[in-house]
């Protein structure tokens, strides 16, 4: 974890000084290429699990810290939000029975949090993104208090100097601004790990953008964010999107995204990635410094390059380079494969990794030099294509032409990930047993992703949008406890979230948000159509901000009716005329009795709804409650 240690906001000397230890690591580092000093005789694998935490109601549970203490193992550390935590699994050697102990392992750990967790009546779940997050819960006082978390934020915000944009467009489309990082806190992922030879890294590295499409296609697990549907793979533009420093600049600059699926091969070593990195991004994090490496490396011994691992740590490449020492003391290098979602199960997961680590393998076997069959642009545009469709992604492949990620993958890959499998020494009855989850996911089109979107789908012909996704998570949770791989999940169904009242505790899980709004300066007419057009019986004013300004009810449109004011002949009556403007309103976080005792109070029959800043987010009314 690149916040290990503790760091402050960078600035001015402490800037500089940060910047001389950076570029001192990285002729160290070099330095150890040269002499060989890095591990060879042995490869080991290894995983980072990310989770979310779930209270009763199927939300999101802020008690990470508190879990955390009752677990009382290395194992487990925090993540950004309060309702989320990561475990980091051992190395393990590669070879034999490796994928089946890289899950028996796991599940002693899930099974260990999940007891944890159960004294504060919390549910650990795996899934790429929680369906039941709503934006309301990515505050600053849902972030984990720790001093480095808030340094990020800061740091984040400094060099972005406004506000976090998020747009992504698939079934649905999501448009929606944000003050501080912890949209990040969305995403949880299962982070696989592969050692390799320095001598090997620009070709494995360049393997592994190859084939971060096809395994992508078969694993992806996060299609919802904030009850809609956008791509398959919706974590990985969310995540681009949270932690993007840019801000709108002239059409021509071409500025680079701290999350990126890079901009070209490697040629002949891992010094360029960092030296790209040091080169294009600014320092976003900084720590004190007080290794010389050099005097580290005199005396026999690995040096830890704090700040070298802590820059790298803030460049989120879906696929990293990684340093690191061994148990025996000895420095390795690491390819960190980040594209993966959590879930839906652990041995799906497992499957997952079987496939990256069978088609690493077996592709290395197939090309002596991958980038002299693909072109890069074409490895990139495979990714995104398999983040928005998933199995039904088309891609651009090596003797095959245009061809869909379930045909490239039943016919070529999977094949070849065995090859690769058997060829790394592996068990044959795991090879059999991961492969096997894989094909048969890939034959029935069912990832996580589709298990989602046809169970949300379904529900929501019975359901409301809170019903159907806080039963989506409860689904999940139940299916999860068994084991099974997902391909044999049957789909979710509306009763499984339990009782109904639990869904209607705050005005956000109850208002409507695909609303009918005018400005204030239109036709009065415009209201009337709308109202008899729509049949609704309320129409919010809003300014060009989106900010509430008042309220046209039925009501007010027969009083102006009554006096005549908009027959012809008339002057032109703007709604500013008949609105009101003492309007009174609830956020999304009302509690629901609260709602109805003020709508009592006030004799009305709605209330809209805003944010913080005012702005319309939604309207409740009585027809909703009823």
């Amino acid at each position: 974890d690149v916040y290990t240690r503790q760091q402050q906001p960078t600035g001015g000397v402490e800037l500089r000084l940060f910047a001389r230890a950076l570029l001192r690591d990285l002729r160290a580092f070099e330095h150890m290429l040269d002499e060989g000093l890095f591990e060879t005789e042995i490869r080991r694998i290894g995983a980072e699990q990310e989770m979310f935490l779930v209270d009763k109601d199927f939300r999101p549970a802020l008690n990470a810290m508190e879990v955390l203490d009752l677990v009382d193992d290395d194992h487990f550390t925090t993540e950004l939000g309060r309702f989320n935590l990561e475990c980091n699994l051992d190395p393990i050697t590669l070879g034999d029975s490796a994928l089946r102990r890289l899950e028996s392992q796991l599940n002693e750990l899930l099974d260990k949090v999940r007891e944890a967790a159960k004294q504060l009546d919390t549910e650990v779940l795996l899934t790429g993104i929680l369906p039941t997050l709503e934006k309301a819960d990515l505050t600053l006082e849902n972030m984990t208090p720790k001093p480095r978390y808030a340094a990020l934020n800061e740091a984040m915000n400094r060099i972005r100097g406004e506000r976090f944009r998020l747009y992504i467009k698939g079934r649905h489309e999501l448009n929606l601004t944000h003050d501080n990082v912890m949209l990040e806190a969305c995403n949880t992922s299962f982070q696989v790990h592969f050692q390799v030879k320095p001598e090997n890294f620009a070709r494995l590295y360049n393997i592994a953008q190859t084939v971060a499409a096809p395994v992508l296609a078969a694993a992806v697990n996060s299609p919802l964010l904030f009850g809609r549907l956008l791509w398959r793979e919706t974590r990985i533009a969310l995540f681009q999107q949270s932690v993007d420093t840019r801000s709108p600049t002239g059409h021509m600059r071409q500025l680079p995204s701290r999350v990126s699926f890079g901009r070209r091969w490697v040629k002949e070593s891992v010094a360029e990635i960092f030296k790209e990195d040091i080169s294009r991004f600014r320092i976003l994090m900084s720590t004190e410094v007080d290794e010389d490496p050099f005097e580290v490396l005199d005396r026999g011994e690995a040096p830890r390059l704090a700040a070298l691992c802590l820059h790298n740590g803030t460049i989120y490449r879906w696929n990293r380079p990684c340093y690191g020492i061994s148990a025996n003391g000895t420095p390795h290098l690491r390819i960190e494969n980040r594209v993966l979602p959590s879930g839906p199960s652990p041995i799906d997961e497992i499957a997952n990794a079987a496939l990256w680590f069978g088609l690493m393998n077996g592709i290395d076997k197939l090309y002596s030099d991958v980038t002299k069959v693909m072109e890069f642009d074409l490895a990139r545009e495979n990714f995104v294509s398999a983040c928005r469709r998933g199995l039904t992604a088309h891609f651009d492949w090596p003797a095959r032409g245009v061809v869909t990620a379930q045909d490239l993958l039943l016919d070529e890959l999977l094949p070849l990930a065995r090859d690769g499998l058997k060829d790394l020494e592996i068990d044959s009855a795991d090879i059999d047993r991961y492969t096997g989850i894989i094909e048969e996911r890939v034959k029935r089109m069912r990832t996580g992703a589709s298990w989602l979107v046809d169970s949300y789908s379904n529900m929501k012909v019975e359901g409301n949008r809170s019903e159907s996704l806080s039963a989506l998570v409860a689904a999940s949770l139940s299916r999860q406890r068994t084991g099974k791989p997902v391909h044999t999940w049957d789909p979710a169904a509306l009763w499984e979230a339990g009782e109904s009242r639990k869904y209607y505790a705050r005005v956000g899980q109850l208002m409507t948000t695909d609303l009918f709004t005018v400005n204030q300066d239109e036709l009065v007419d415009v209201v009337a159509c709308v109202m008899n057009w729509h049949h609704i019986r309320h129409v919010p004013v809003e300014n060009d901000d989106h900010r509430l300004v008042g309220l046209v009810t039925h009501r007010s449109l027969l009083r102006l009716l009554a006096e005549n004011a908009s027959s012809d002949g008339q002057d032109p009556v703007p709604v500013s005329q008949i609105m009101h403007t003492e309007v009174v309103t609830a956020n999304p976080e009302t509690p629901t009795l609260e709602a109805i005792r003020t709508m009592k109070e006030h004799k009305i029959s709605c209330l809209p709804v805003v944010d913080k800043r005012q702005r319309l987010v939604g309207i409740v009314s009585e027809r909703d409650f009823m």
